[in-house]
């Protein structure tokens, strides 16, 4: 199963929440964290913070980042799809997220995330991150591999 990192820009003091809106691959259209698959010898905060820095022009340091979610989505009708999320929060990093190939910066309201935007499975567990809570949760897709057929969670102590 494939690994990835995934980064979640926290802008409280403005209550907003900086992700980026895909503009290629099978999530276009879909407004997500940064976020990509682990390079060889990268560790988790260092394959999101590349990510970021790629897809959005943003520069962070090792240290900001607050590991938040361990995130397992199987697609059992398209299986090369399935793969484990880390997902980071960020409250501190350089720069304002610029256009790139990959995705254009998006900021969304903390209180009103646009969940029809998203992957079905966010509005799961993304609630719980926002109120401070760690998460693991797996999900399971369904047929249309659009709708989240299954879903177990469990929360780590923060």
């Amino acid at each position: 199963m494939t690994v990835c990192s995934d980064v979640l820009l926290f802008d409280r003091p403005n209550g907003r929440l900086g992700m980026g809106r895909k503009k290629r691959g099978a999530e276009v259209g879909k407004i997500q964290g940064y976020g990509g698959k682990l390079a060889p010898g990268e560790t988790l905060a260092q394959c999101a913070l590349r990510e970021l820095l790629e897809e959005a022009g943003v520069r962070a340091k090792e240290q900001n980042l607050w590991y938040v979610a361990h995130l397992t989505f199987e697609f059992p009708h398209k299986p090369e799809w399935s793969q484990v999320v880390h997902v980071f929060r960020l409250e501190h990093w350089e720069g304002e997220p610029q256009e790139s190939e990959e995705m254009a910066p998006v900021w969304c309201d903390l209180l009103a995330l646009p969940y029809d935007e998203m992957w079905d499975d966010a509005r799961y567990w993304m609630p719980r991150v926002l109120e401070g809570r760690k998460v693991r949760m797996r999900f399971v897709y369904g047929e249309d591999n659009q709708t989240v057929a299954q879903a177990e969670h469990e929360e780590w102590p923060s």
